[in-house]
């Protein structure tokens, strides 16, 4: 008894705190609601459910300006509270395209980084629009090159262990600046208040040293740094680096790194050849040329055979800025660089944002990135790949047909799904009656289980559930001009079933009794482990009744008088004896 008593505080204690939390709708500021009426309804029918809001709710519409007539957009203001916005969308269902919270939109802040304005080239491949939904959570890059330190605006950029090839030691310091510059447009710390932004910048970077000083490196010290990168969790690989000697070992090296999955990116060169260096030719590679401020190719870009892509490189007229090391003193510096180095490591960054949104297969993501570039019309030598590169519509198209989290929680969010008050304000759902049809549930159960001992199960519990609540969270999802039947039915109970089809609140005499429990009984009494749901649900039944006929005694054909009470109290009472009757029966046979 004492569990029980707990039990029951404990729901009372949450259902309080429930009434009084606010809840996350409350997020955003508006003051007013958007009405979009369709176009094919007449005016009188507009005016007739406008005249219903405003005697309902003492709340007034006017369209929003005098352009407004043509699209039928009122905008609904009250003196007094605002209606909640599912009874709103449910009394003008039918009527209208959409109806809105009308929210108070402010221009989208940039990184507060002071020197993003700096940073052309991400505003040239549309970042920002990618920023909306990945960051590169949870993906590591790798950056062959001559090394990385970690400057200070790479201080909040997560690093993993690397290795220096070149040195043959764990810590792959950089003493050039090339290789921490490549790092910075991959992921340079963002929205630090310090530098500028990177384009992955909640992606980590994985430090490999194949370059010395003089930013030259042998192809086995570089198949070497592949392999570890791909032995050590890389998801995607940037190669600032090439010539135009074939290795086997470097292709050798490149092959198992893509049977891992890691996506591989390198720059194609700087010699202004119709040909791409090597690593950047061989298959299994994204092979970038250089584009400058204006969007054509750097005039230094290799292009041709080898070119997949193209992508910011910077020249003379715009640099690309990232913090890195100056060579003369190993301080940290803002400087700019340019070169197919430069481009290579924003296709890094944009495949890590592709990646972190759950394309993983590299042969995927090359395609999702050859898929939403800008495409240039008249390409004869093959200066751009397929075209230029573009962050936003990569995400954008690797993320089609999915839900993400945040789109899901803004849709719990808009629709009221969030504030706790939505199922407890006096709607449909009456949160408090069915915390107390699944505790009478509960309790009926646990008097029988004093008379004739059993173990508590799956198959009682969900009894009682379907015979109490049911799932009554599912009855208020409301999904703009989808009928609402079906939810209705999955989010009932037993007795509820018979009145949620027509959408009325009376309750239908035949669900509202005890014959469905009674069949149950019989058809599943023999059954193991179903003999138990239907002894659930008897309870569960006997339970909402009983409530019923003190809370809303409403029945069909009956009223809702002293008539209808003595049924539904009646009714509940065979329901219980029924699940006594068969449990009694139960341990006979057991």
């Amino acid at each position: 008894m004492k569990r029980l008593l707990i039990f029951g505080l404990f729901f009372l204690g949450l259902t309080l705190a429930l009434w009084s939390f606010s809840g996350k709708a409350n997020q955003g500021t508006y003051h007013s609601y958007v009405l979009d009426f369709r176009n094919d309804i007449s005016q009188d029918v507009i005016e007739n459910k406008l005249s219903a809001i405003e005697e309902k709710y003492h709340a007034t519409a006017q369209l929003n300006s005098e352009f407004s007539d043509r699209d039928r957009v009122y905008v609904l203001k009250s003196e007094e509270e605002l209606p909640a916005l599912n009874p709103l969308k449910k009394l003008l269902q039918g009527t209208t395209e959409a109806i809105d919270r009308n929210y108070r939109y402010q221009a989208f802040a940039v990184p507060n980084d002071p020197h993003y304005s700096q940073q052309w080239n991400f505003r040239s491949i549309n970042v920002e629009q990618a920023w909306d939904n990945s960051q590169g959570e949870g993906v590591a890059v790798a950056v062959i090159d001559t090394g990385v330190t970690q400057v200070p605006d790479l201080k909040q950029t997560e690093f993993v262990n690397g290795y220096d090839f070149v040195n043959d030691q764990g810590r792959a310091d950089d003493d050039v600046g090339h290789g921490t510059h490549v790092a910075g447009t991959i992921a340079q710390s963002t929205n630090n208040s310090y530098g500028v932004a990177g384009i992955a910048y909640k992606a980590k970077i994985m430090p490999i040293k194949v370059l010395d000083g003089n930013g030259g490196g042998t192809v086995a010290d570089i198949a070497e740094g592949i392999r570890f990168a791909a032995n050590h969790g890389a998801d995607v690989i940037n190669l600032s680096l090439g010539g135009f000697g074939d290795s086997h070992i470097v292709s050798e090296a490149i092959n198992y790194a893509h049977e891992k999955d890691v996506v591989i990116v390198a720059a194609a060169g700087n010699s202004n050849q119709n040909a791409a260096a090597y690593p950047a030719r061989y298959p299994h590679v994204i092979g970038v040329s250089a584009l400058d401020a204006a969007g054509a190719k750097a005039n230094y870009s290799n292009y041709g055979a080898g070119v997949d892509i193209s992508a910011p490189g910077g020249s003379d007229a715009g640099k690309i800025v990232q913090n890195t090391i100056s060579p003369d003193t190993g301080e940290g510096v803002f400087t700019g660089y340019q070169g197919t180095s430069m481009a290579a490591p924003h296709v890094a960054g944009v495949a890590a944002l592709v990646r972190s949104s759950g394309i993983t297969e590299p042969a995927e993501v090359l395609s999702v990135l050859k898929q939403s570039v800008r495409q240039v019309a008249e390409d004869p030598q093959n200066h751009y790949g397929v075209g230029q590169l573009d962050a936003g519509e990569a995400v954008k198209l690797a993320m089609r047909g999915q839900i993400s989290v945040r789109d899901f929680f803004c849709w719990m969010r808009d629709n009221g799904y969030l504030n706790p008050r939505f199922w407890i304000d006096g709607g449909t759902i009456m949160l408090p009656f069915k915390l107390a049809t699944v505790i009478g549930g509960y309790l009926l159960a646990w008097l029988l289980r004093n008379y004739f001992p059993f173990a508590w199960s799956w198959s009682l519990a969900s009894g009682i559930i379907a015979g109490s609540s049911g799932l009554f969270f599912l009855r208020e999802i409301y999904i703009f001009d989808l009928p609402q039947a079906p939810f209705r039915v999955m989010g009932s109970s037993i007795p509820e079933l018979g009145n949620m089809i027509p959408g009325t609140t009376t309750l239908n005499p035949f669900f509202a009794s005890a014959l469905i429990p009674l069949g149950l009984i019989l058809l599943l009494l023999q059954h193991p482990r179903w003999r138990w749901f239907a002894i659930g649900t008897s309870l569960g039944v006997a339970s909402f009744l009983a409530i019923s006929a003190f809370v809303s005694p409403a029945v069909w054909g009956l009223g809702s008088g002293w008539l209808a009470r003595s049924y539904l109290l009646l009714n509940a009472l065979a329901c219980w004896g029924l699940g006594r009757l068969a449990s009694r029966q139960t341990e006979t046979v057991s």
